[in-house]
């Protein structure tokens, strides 16, 4: 996989701004409007995170996926959650062959990107072999620790909806997802534009913008931009608003939250600001990059209590409160 040689992270944060430019530009040939969500998905795979996107039926969840991976000339794969999916059915299993010796056969997991297909459809104990998997970059079966791809990012989807028959994911395990994104209904005009281009015959084809070995490059590059100290004390600042009876925690937060979200919050509001400001061709995030991307890593982070739910507080006012 091509990687490509910078004269100074300037200049390489420079093309990463250009290459998210090109990725957008090709994305739109297949995914009309969504750009928030396009924006966040590349975020958290330029931060090395993985999301969660939230929506209906029907608003191009799997389609943007798919498209994501073809622009970015990575292996996809695709895993529908069922009820009766075992872990040994994401993440393979030993066989017996030919010669009668044990061969470790490869799931589905093996791949750059994966789409967790209805994450909250199938039994916590798939659930928990995913996200497992999701943290550590590898699995183990029968002892044996196989390495996932590189680079590796899951993108679960979830439908808000229908929550008979599901496993809804524990605080615990939505919290090693960097992203929560949601997807809502296209305006009017985007609708038109979306059945105008999807009930008549059209043969979009799609260029490869970035290489598995540029995505890595830059996943580095962020890590290594700077950020000032008041931008990152404004981040845990902002994460540690949420945390109800604590000594920074707003009255809103006292009122209407149970829960308020832990350190890795504040991680990836600055991993999330720092490519942010990339993206957006800056050498250094600043507090406007923090609150772009706050709503994303903070949503499922924080839990309302039933005072919130009965008044309508939704995490969304919640966090605007706390700028």
């Amino acid at each position: 996989m091509s990687q490509t040689a910078f004269k100074s992270d300037a200049s390489a944060i420079d093309a990463l701004a250009q290459s998210y430019y090109d990725l957008k530009k090709e994305i739109s040939k297949i995914i009309v409007g969504q750009d928030d969500v396009v924006k966040g998905v590349i975020i958290s795979l330029f931060s090395n995170g993985h999301s969660l996107l939230v929506g209906v039926p029907g608003l191009a969840k799997t389609l943007l996926v798919s498209t994501i991976a073809e622009v970015l000339d990575l292996e996809f794969k695709r895993i529908q959650f069922t009820p009766d999916l075992m872990p040994s059915d994401i993440t393979g299993s030993e066989i017996l062959d030919e010669s009668r010796h044990f061969k470790f056969n490869r799931g589905p997991l093996f791949a750059n990107i994966v789409l967790a297909d209805e994450i909250n459809r199938t039994p916590p104990k798939t659930q928990a072999a995913l996200l497992e998997a999701m943290q550590e970059r590898s699995v183990t079966v029968a002892g044996v620790k196989h390495t996932l791809p590189s680079p590796f990012f899951v993108l679960a989807t979830q439908n808000p909806i229908e929550q008979e028959g599901t496993y809804p994911l524990p605080e615990a395990q939505l919290d090693r997802f960097m992203f929560n994104i949601t997807l809502d209904y296209p305006s009017y005009q985007e609708e038109i534009d979306v059945v105008k281009g999807t009930t008549t015959i059209k043969n979009i084809e799609l260029r490869h913008v970035l290489s598995g070995g540029q995505i890595l490059q830059y996943q580095e590059l962020i890590r290594k931009i700077p950020i000032a100290d008041n931008v990152l004390e404004y981040a845990v600042s902002l994460a540690t608003k949420t945390r109800p009876n604590t000594e920074r925690a707003t009255e809103i937060v006292n009122n209407y939250i149970s829960w308020g979200a832990g350190p890795r919050a504040s991680q990836y509001l600055v991993l999330g600001a720092k490519c942010h400001a990339a993206i957006r061709g800056k050498y250094s995030p600043d507090i406007e990059d923090v609150q772009a991307i706050a709503k994303y890593v903070l949503r499922h982070r924080i839990v309302r209590n039933y005072k919130a739910e009965a008044e309508g507080i939704t995490e969304e006012k919640v966090i605007e409160s706390l700028f």
